[in-house]
């Protein structure tokens, strides 16, 4: 598998998975964001690899979300326990199902899947601001890292493994910080956000998919 990724390609995807690890923290869906990017993105890209690159991502945010909304609010662990017991199978399930369709089968779920995000934007009730802690003090803005020099983008397989650890990093950390964004802002805001990148999304998947054809 011999994947041609440009690197303007690859700072498009880190930028991807750190809008997808907010998402995903604050309101979820941020693989509606991430698979139509990665589809886009890695054309030759068998299916499965690209679903697969974005549930590893996910696991990575979603993480940082939760340690950041367990120190900060507490966890039900019953209803965390109920809901993980359920999504492992169904994951399994719909993993297997994703492997044996075809990728525009895949693109048209996505896109049909968006709309219907989209909808739920549109007519859902924001929820109340969740409140921080009251001991909680505000925590000063972390001082910016110096620059790493650019490193070359390697080929086929390994190139794909880059891509996921670099994406895995970018994940965990906007993980965090969408949780501490939730926390700070309420869901009225990001909704709102949500809302303009699913129509983009949709728009843009729309148009590279059937109407270009």
């Amino acid at each position: 598998m011999d994947l041609q990724v440009d690197p303007a390609t690859v700072v498009l995807l880190v930028a991807v998975a750190f809008a997808a690890g907010w998402l995903d923290a604050v309101v979820g869906g941020g693989g509606l964001v991430q698979v139509p990017a990665l589809l886009l993105a890695l054309p030759t890209a068998p299916v499965a690899t690209v679903l697969g690159t974005n549930k590893l991502v996910a696991i990575t945010g979603t993480s940082g979300a939760a340690l950041t909304y367990v120190s900060r609010v507490g966890l039900d662990r019953r209803r965390a326990l109920a809901a993980a017991g359920l999504g492992v199978p169904t994951a399994l399930a719909g993993a297997v199902t994703a492997s044996h369709l075809p990728r525009d089968a895949i693109t048209l779920v996505v896109a049909a899947t968006l709309v219907g995000v989209g909808a739920w934007a549109v007519v859902a009730r924001p929820g109340d601001r969740p409140a921080p802690p009251r001991d909680a003090a505000p925590e000063p803005p972390s001082p910016p890292e110096p620059a790493a020099p650019p490193a070359p983008v390697p080929r086929g397989r390994h190139r794909v493994v880059v891509l996921a650890v670099g994406a895995c990093a970018v994940g965990f950390y906007s993980g965090v910080v969408g949780a501490r964004t939730a926390l700070a802002r309420g869901s009225g805001f990001v909704r709102v956000v949500l809302l303009l990148v699913v129509t983009a999304l949709v728009v843009k998947i729309v148009h590279d998919q059937w109407l270009t054809r």
